[in-house]
């Protein structure tokens, strides 16, 4: 398995930020894109406002709740379908409107809903996949907004097996578009060294027309 050490790619010659994937996708590392302050304000807001509630997925026909707890906001009570299970978007709160404005002035991308999760500890983590749902945009751009503890978050191509690893940093911002969830999976890995939550907003295109079709 080939392993990339993406510390030395954070950035180009040019200043500009640099693809972190080798190929067949497009992920950028922003870090963070606002004062610790302000990151630790948002933060302890997020866990007080946010209507959280322990996630569910079907794993081998059986039902599991999730220690980890998630949330899902929009412009239009969007469902989204997941792990066998459905979410009906929630009406945006004033922080995440406010928070949705900052990624999408950073990235020059459009969003139109938002997948939250909240990790309690390093224990708390996701297993490899791709977000390639079928309401989702095609090839679209997802906005990743960490706050909290430092998490390591990793990338694996689906047939090379290639990896690609970066930690993400109290406040800061990942990008994942255009082809990479049809090649690349990813995770967060638990581990053992983490023993303070993190919160995680994932921003996202719903597409509108598909989703009002399959209702």
């Amino acid at each position: 398995m080939l392993r990339v050490d993406t510390v030395d790619l954070f950035e180009s010659e040019a200043g500009q930020l640099c693809n972190r994937l080798p190929k067949d996708g497009c992920v950028k590392y922003y870090g963070t894109i606002m004062s610790s302050s302000d990151a630790s304000r948002y933060f302890e807001v997020l866990l007080q406002s946010i209507e959280w509630k322990n996630d569910e997925a079907v794993i081998l026909g059986k039902r599991i709740t999730t220690k980890r707890k998630v949330a899902w906001y929009g412009d239009e009570p969007f469902e989204y379908t997941y792990s066998k299970t459905t979410k009906r978007a929630l009406p945006w709160t004033p922080e995440l409107l406010r928070l949705k404005a900052v990624v999408e002035e950073e990235t020059g991308e459009g969003f139109n809903s938002c997948l939250l999760n909240l990790y309690h500890n390093g224990s708390e983590g996701m297993a490899w996949h791709s977000d390639g749902e079928i309401y989702l945009k095609k090839n679209g751009a997802i906005g990743s907004l960490s706050f909290g503890a430092e998490r390591k978050f990793s990338f694996k191509h689906k047939e090379t097996k290639e990896s690609v690893s970066m930690v993400l940093q109290h406040g800061s911002l990942l990008i994942m578009k255009d082809e990479t969830q049809r090649f690349w999976l990813h995770r967060l890995p638990p581990t053992k060294t983490v023993t303070t939550p993190r919160v995680n907003l994932t921003f996202r295109t719903i597409d509108v027309q598909n989703s009002r079709q399959g209702k």
